[in-house]
């Protein structure tokens, strides 16, 4: 009896680590210390040298149910990109620049290729949002978990000058709300979109031609990063008073996160056009369009709440950033909450 035949390969491990580390070092800061393999990951704090009163801002997240159509689907390479995407997206909604990442894989059985696969796709969302891959975590946990399923979470933190925080607590009546398109559904609602869908790979394959593509290639686009984005708002000289990551809970739950108390958002739902994703979705499961507010992204990852005299110079920033937004609203007086109209 040893420990291979409990179901952990070392060597396995050893192996994994060998396949990521071009992925890793892809990722490298000025500030990043010492090299993968150490018991911790070790960051300069030259970062907070010229700020006035440095905070630390961190995010936490997994993939969710997402990741049941990535084993379907045997593609790994994107999911990263989502867990990287769920925390630094926090982050940056606060005002934060993500710094650092360390993600955590646990699975049934170390297959080193895929455990590659998911770090690849972590390492580029690590270069998107210009934070580092400082270490992480794969556990081998055999009768836990299928030997051909894993979960995938991650940690990352990162900094911002006390001034610079976005708080929303000086949003007020008048203030214009902007939305940021998102890539599609994101990591949220998946366990519903499995519930819509028939999870085969048939299924996943099936083209549709409102999607210009397969159905799995749509669910599978991985959740967009707005680190740049925001930015590129933030260089333009524009103040940000309010920012809420559109995840978990839609536009009901998220929305009025970033609102003080005496004021409501008003969102116009013909001020852009809804992806054909979530049509899609809503049509196949014959669902509420109330309910799909209430828990999906419907096109819009990050809304941000600027003075009506920063609107138009906000989508310029946006759209020199490569980013598609829209004034989808406004704020004015009322119980803290969305309306949608």
């Amino acid at each position: 009896m040893d420990y291979k035949s409990a179901g952990v390969d070392i060597e396995a491990g050893y192996t994994s680590v060998e396949l990521i580390k071009k992925h890793v070092l892809e990722t490298k800061r000025p500030e990043v210390m010492g090299g993968l393999g150490g018991f911790s990951g070790l960051f300069s704090m030259k970062a907070f040298r010229d700020m006035e009163h440095p905070v630390l801002v961190s995010g936490t997240d997994g993939v969710g149910t997402k990741l049941k159509l990535a084993f379907l689907m045997d593609k790994h390479d994107t999911v990263g990109i989502d867990c990287v995407a769920m925390c630094v997206n926090d982050i940056a909604c606060a005002g934060g620049e993500p710094l650092f990442f360390l993600d955590y894989i646990a699975c049934g059985k170390n297959y080193p290729e895929k455990i590659a696969d998911i770090v690849k796709g972590v390492a580029e969302g690590c270069k998107a949002a210009g934070a580092a891959l400082v270490g992480g975590e794969t556990a081998e946990m055999p009768g836990f978990y299928p030997l051909d399923e894993y979960d995938l979470a991650g940690f990352a933190v990162g900094v911002a000058d006390e001034k610079d925080l976005i708080t929303g607590k000086d949003i007020k009546a008048g203030d214009v709300l902007i939305g940021i398109a998102s890539s599609g559904i994101h990591s949220n609602g998946f366990s519903l979109v499995r519930q819509v869908f028939t999870m085969t790979k048939e299924s996943l394959d099936t083209r549709y031609d409102e999607l210009d593509g397969t159905l799995g290639e749509a669910l599978l686009t991985p959740t967009k990063i707005y680190v740049r984005a925001l930015r590129s708002v933030k260089e333009a000289g524009i103040r940000i008073k309010g920012c809420s990551h559109i995840t978990g809970g839609g536009f009901y739950e998220n929305i009025p996160r970033m609102l003080p108390e005496g004021v409501r958002a008003v969102v116009k739902k013909d001020s852009y056009k809804v992806p054909a994703v979530f049509e899609l979705l809503q049509k196949e499961g014959d669902l509420q369009e109330d309910m799909m507010y209430h828990t999906y992204n419907m096109g819009i990852g990050m809304m941000l709440a600027v003075d009506p005299a920063d609107a138009d110079r906000t989508v310029e920033a946006l759209q020199t950033a490569g980013e598609m937004s829209y004034v989808v609203g406004y704020v004015e007086s009322g119980d803290k909450e969305v309306v949608l109209c």
